[in-house]
């Protein structure tokens, strides 16, 4: 299983968000790209990056950030937020992203989606951020009528690869991980699954690591010193 420490990103910072809130924000880091190094330093391979200013409004402003960190790092670079057409996607891939996430997008548009499947492979990958049951969209500030496992089956017959599902209510909760959530999705789905949301313990990543999952994120637990980075990638190997 592969470990993706994460970096929220606001105001070209390390931030993150209490369960999706813009208003209950923590700035952990001025210079993202050092936390990035940070985790290379403890063995990361694979970095994840959300937009949160993308996925308010749909634009790029965290542009040169990432642009940063791929170029001076050595880490598989996913990122999300506020993807919602090719002309975005064409631009991450071409500053060498390794994959691009999409959300919103592949709720309310699956042509597009389609499109970027048919055109980068791989390179595509869906969050699904799960609010009840169902998927929520905008930056988790709006449910879709979505069920969360119908949604998932939908992008495996697209030929979506990989699928990041995120539990909300668990989300920078520090509470634990819904494994019960993970091992329903891993027994039914034959792409790749990366837990995100409520990773707060070592004891998580093993848990994880024993439903033989592709991934899991790490965020508020590594920034508030709950997990220590170097241990959870070697527990999860």
């Amino acid at each position: 299983m592969l470990i993706f420490p994460a970096i929220d990103l606001y105001g070209g910072k390390a931030v993150r968000l209490y369960k999706g809130n813009y208003d209950e924000m923590t700035v952990y880091n001025e210079n993202p790209l050092l936390v990035a190094k940070e985790f290379e330093t403890c063995g990361a391979t694979c970095i994840h990056l959300v937009d949160l200013e993308g996925a308010k409004d749909g634009t790029t402003p965290n542009l040169e950030t990432v642009k940063a960190i791929i170029e001076n790092t050595s880490l598989f670079t996913e990122l999300g937020g506020g993807i919602r057409n090719m002309e975005t996607v064409d631009k991450y891939i071409s500053i060498g992203l390794d994959r691009v996430i999409l959300g919103t997008a592949a709720v309310k548009d699956e042509e597009f989606l389609k499109a970027a499947v048919e055109k980068y492979g791989e390179k595509i990958a869906v969050g699904v951020d799960i609010k009840d049951g169902f998927v929520a969209i905008s930056g988790w500030t709006e449910k879709s009528s979505h069920d969360a496992f119908s949604f998932c089956e939908k992008m495996e017959k697209i030929g979506v690869s990989t699928l990041i599902c995120t539990d909300i209510s668990k989300d920078g909760a520090m509470q634990g991980t819904n494994h019960a959530l993970y091992k329903e999705l891993s027994e039914k789905f034959s792409v790749n699954i990366t837990a995100s949301g409520g990773v707060s313990s070592v004891e998580d990543v093993k848990k994880l690591r024993a439903l033989d999952i592709y991934g899991a994120i790490i965020g508020k637990a590594y920034y508030i010193g709950a997990i220590d980075l170097k241990e959870a990638i070697e527990v999860a190997k």
